[in-house]
């Protein structure tokens, strides 16, 4: 039998999403059965759970694998996972309020951040069929959670707010370090980061530095002071396409991008990819290019002569492995990694965190996080969004 503290309740409040759609199919509910840990499972009372672009994208079924205007789940692994009504939600921090039979009582109240994935199998180099806590399985827009004890990952850094910790969940930042991983980011290699003002970019340019490599940042130039505090060596912005390669080459002397990580996709791959086969004397290893997303579009037009002639190795990426996120942790534990939070919304708000996350405007940086409504004023009121 799991061992559960007294505060735990039968019911919860949590947003139900219903189908795919609009807002209108997150549905916000008081009386939610509260969920019980099995074995090796904790339950979690989810103080910060960080918003990211998947939770838009499968509410809206906008992951097609066939044709472009195929309306789908994310089904990696054969069939769909994400089933109606679900919680999303994956980037959870909380603590630990029950657990399971198996784990260690102990555990009770301790402060942690979830490794969003559901993993396939216990391999620990590679995750082949992604799927994650929010999608096949209930995740943190609810004041509890239930995960596997072994992924709820304790985190020690007093100095971090837990809506900061949020901000720093796996979604984003082992997308990025996979990207990195993927294409054997190296010290001293110069890597240009698309998307830089994001989640995923923010991270990326932040993990570039820790391993010695020198991010460049294409982002908005008013954001440019903030980028390059977290440690951009420059920010390009996407401008005229007509000079963007000749701009990033401003930018590095003259000197070829070694990886590109790219998040944007459409018609600026094929100038990502130019900034890296501009000059193939002297270099010592491929152009690499990392995607993790295609918010610029779908669909890019490439010619593969180019491919296979400048030997341009491309690497799709989704999510990442179990020995990433534990990397991941040390340096959340040791201050390595800084949190980039833009603002806090409340849980029952979440329809207007969702409008905003869509419209939202230059002076964004970074990631908003949903707090639950009975969490609101120790965890969320601080970061609350601001009109000044």
């Amino acid at each position: 039998m799991a061992e559960a503290a007294p505060q735990v309740p039968k019911t919860m409040s949590a947003m139900l999403l219903t189908g795919h759609g609009d807002v209108d199919k997150l549905q916000y509910r008081q009386d939610v059965i509260t969920p019980r840990p099995r074995p090796g499972e904790v339950l979690v009372q989810v103080t910060a759970t960080a918003k990211n672009n998947t939770d838009r994208k499968a509410r809206e079924g906008l992951y097609p694998t066939k044709g472009k205007e195929e309306v789908t789940s994310f089904a990696m692994g054969g069939s769909p996972t994400l089933t109606f009504p679900r919680i999303q939600g994956a980037d959870i921090a909380g603590r630990v309020a029950a657990v399971g039979e198996g784990v260690d009582a102990s555990r009770i109240g301790e402060r942690g951040l979830l490794d969003f994935n559901i993993y396939a199998d216990e391999r620990r180099d590679i995750n082949l069929t992604p799927d994650y806590y929010g999608h096949g399985a209930d995740g943190g827009y609810a004041d509890f959670v239930v995960v596997p004890a072994d992924q709820f990952h304790h985190v020690s850094n007093p100095e971090l707010h837990d809506a900061e910790l949020a901000a720093m969940g796996m979604c984003s930042y082992q997308t990025a370090y996979h990207m990195m991983t993927s294409a054997s980011v190296s010290a001293g290699e110069r890597v240009l980061v698309t998307g830089a003002s994001g989640g995923v970019g923010t991270a990326l340019i932040q993990l570039c530095r820790i391993v010695g490599a020198i991010p460049y940042a294409v982002s908005q130039l008013d954001k440019a002071d903030a980028l390059m505090g977290l440690g951009a060596e420059a920010v390009i912005d996407r401008g005229d396409l007509s000079t963007f390669v000749e701009r990033v080459l401003a930018t590095t002397d003259g000197k070829p991008i070694d990886a590109v990580m790219d998040l944007v996709g459409g018609q600026m791959t094929d100038l990502f990819i130019d900034t890296m086969i501009v000059d193939m004397q002297g270099r010592n290893s491929y152009p690499r290019l990392s995607i993790a997303g295609a918010s610029g579009g779908n669909i890019s037009e490439i010619m593969w002569t180019r491919i296979y002639l400048y030997q341009v190795q491309i690497f799709g990426v989704s999510h990442g492995t179990r020995e990433e996120a534990e990397q991941l942790i040390e340096w959340i534990c040791s201050g390595a990694l800084k949190p980039v939070l833009h603002a806090a919304f409340k849980l029952s708000d979440l329809h207007n965190a969702e409008r905003y996350f869509v419209n939202r405007g230059s002076n964004y940086l970074g990631k908003i996080v949903i707090v639950p409504d009975a969490q609101w004023e120790t965890h969320g009121a601080p970061f609350a969004l601001t009109t000044d």
